[in-house]
């Protein structure tokens, strides 16, 4: 048999694990600030305004309308697609919600790990890994885990790439 025929490179499946439950919170937050944000200045100008257009009052009542269905479907859907999975060959992830995105990347093409957190993420104890590849497609972020389980998936994926044998090119 030649090498092609037996090639097992990672195939692109559905990850095993869920990010943290507490994800759906700081989704349901970051989305409800935008939400009021953008509801407090078209009732600003509405209510200040002498001869308000009619068009604002319809995305006024639109906004209040959809804001809270989006903060109660959004987060909850969310956390039914984002997933996450290291094996010792490769990083699987899925993410989106309305777009969803399945990505795959072989751990010998990893060049760095990073983990971050905004100040929301450190509120509800959250953090975000971005896996840099030398893939065009950009990098893999698996957001949403618990910031321990973060510093526990930075430090294997560091000692897995570091067992590796490649350029990550």
């Amino acid at each position: 048999m030649s090498e092609h025929t037996t090639n097992t490179a990672p195939r692109l499946r559905p990850p095993a694990h869920r990010v943290s439950r507490r994800a759906i919170g700081y989704w349901t937050v970051t989305a409800a600030i935008l939400w009021i944000i953008l509801i407090g200045v078209q009732t600003l100008i509405v209510v200040t305004s002498d001869d308000a257009p009619s068009f604002l009052t319809v995305t006024l009542v639109l906004s209040c309308v959809l804001g809270p269905l989006h903060l109660v479907v959004m987060p909850q859907w969310r956390y039914r697609v984002h997933r996450w999975e290291v094996t010792g060959e490769a990083v699987y992830t899925q993410s989106g919600w309305l777009k969803q995105e399945w990505r795959i990347a072989p751990i010998s093409r990893i060049q760095t790990v990073d983990i971050e957190r905004d100040p929301f993420e450190q509120l509800f104890g959250l953090a975000k890994i971005t896996v840099t590849t030398a893939s065009a497609a950009g990098p893999l972020r698996i957001a949403g885990l618990a910031h321990d389980r973060a510093l526990a998936l930075a430090d294997e994926l560091t000692k897995t790439t570091q067992a590796v044998r490649g350029d990550a090119t």
